[in-house]
């Protein structure tokens, strides 16, 4: 059982991880928290189950972790999985709402030692900062996950970067040609940012309350970009903060990516996966770009999707 302080100190920042079918990885992200130095700092762990079929969940229960700066750990199993949108804002209802920061952490994640208690001295330093993530680093390539730090998917920016013929590369340093992950930028230091991937997407509380959170039309994927977009649109500020760092084991609970070697997910978890990314775009498209192009536009955009969608299905049942 997992052992935590019995302190009535208020949380600075509530943790909601939502987990669904991610194996072993949940108590390893839990183990890194626990592990973390979180200074003289308060924090919160929600964890909230998708209704998982696997033992992920029930792992946690004989875990003996420590740590004087955790509060006791909450559960939240829910009946079904009611997705990713609505998953986490179950658990933003039951934690505290007193604490200044909210962070969204996936369960297939290891967070370093400094990076909680970075995060937000960031914060607390940077009054301007409203939602930031840190450096986002794939398990699988030792690099970036460049979807840490990306533009919003303009039909310019996603024509070049699917059909760019190595234009981007070619000319890195170009909004023009690079603006789908805003390479032309330098992320060795700070950055403000369009979106960032909800791996780990930490806000001030008031700001997810002016914006009520997660869209529950998106089942999974695209509620992160909508969220950042919703956030802009706002004139909220997200910042990319190189200097603290995860490890992101993508893709296990959807099988999808690069991930074959890690994930637990079926052949047909893995279809309807590609099938729910594809319907992201078209909710987020339609919700809030559509509006902004001609006919002529949407008609491409509306056949782009479509045919993403057929490449990814045949991908995921085949390849």
């Amino acid at each position: 059982m997992i052992k935590s302080p019995k302190k009535n100190n208020q949380p600075i920042l509530s943790i909601i991880i939502l987990n669904y079918n991610s194996g072993n990885y949940l108590s390893n992200c839990l183990k890194s928290l626990y592990q973390s130095t979180i200074n003289n700092y308060q924090i919160e762990i929600i964890v909230v189950d998708n209704a998982s079929t696997d033992d992920s969940l029930s792992q946690t229960q004989s875990l003996k972790l420590f740590n004087p700066n955790i509060l006791p750990l909450n559960y939240l199993p829910l009946p079904t999985n009611i997705g990713f949108s609505a998953g986490n804002n179950r658990g933003v209802t039951v934690s505290n709402p007193k604490s200044k920061y909210v962070l969204f952490l996936n369960p297939d994640t290891s967070v370093e030692k400094d990076t909680l208690s970075g995060m937000i001295d960031y914060f607390e330093k940077h009054p301007k900062v409203d939602a930031a993530t840190c450096d986002v680093i794939l398990a699988l390539t030792g690099k970036t996950q460049l979807e840490s730090h990306r533009g919003f998917p303009t039909p310019n920016n996603t024509f070049w970067h699917f059909f760019g013929f190595g234009l981007p590369k070619l000319f890195s340093k170009s909004k023009f040609f690079n603006g789908y992950f805003m390479g032309y930028l330098d992320y060795s230091k700070p950055q403000q940012i369009d979106c960032c991937v909800g791996a780990f997407f930490m806000l001030k509380r008031p700001v997810g309350d002016q914006l009520k959170w997660w869209n529950e039309k998106y089942f999974m994927y695209g509620e992160d970009l909508d969220f950042c977009y919703q956030l802009r649109q706002n004139n909220f500020s997200l910042y990319f903060i190189p200097y603290f760092k995860i490890t992101h084991f993508q893709g296990v609970s959807s099988g999808l990516l690069k991930t074959k070697s890690i994930t637990h997910a079926s052949r047909q978890t893995k279809i309807r996966s590609a099938i729910a990314t594809t319907n992201a775009m078209k909710i987020f498209y339609q919700q809030n770009l559509l509006k902004n192009y001609s006919k002529i536009w949407q008609f491409i955009i509306w056949r782009g999707i479509n045919l993403l969608e057929f490449y990814r299905i045949f991908k995921a049942r085949y390849l």
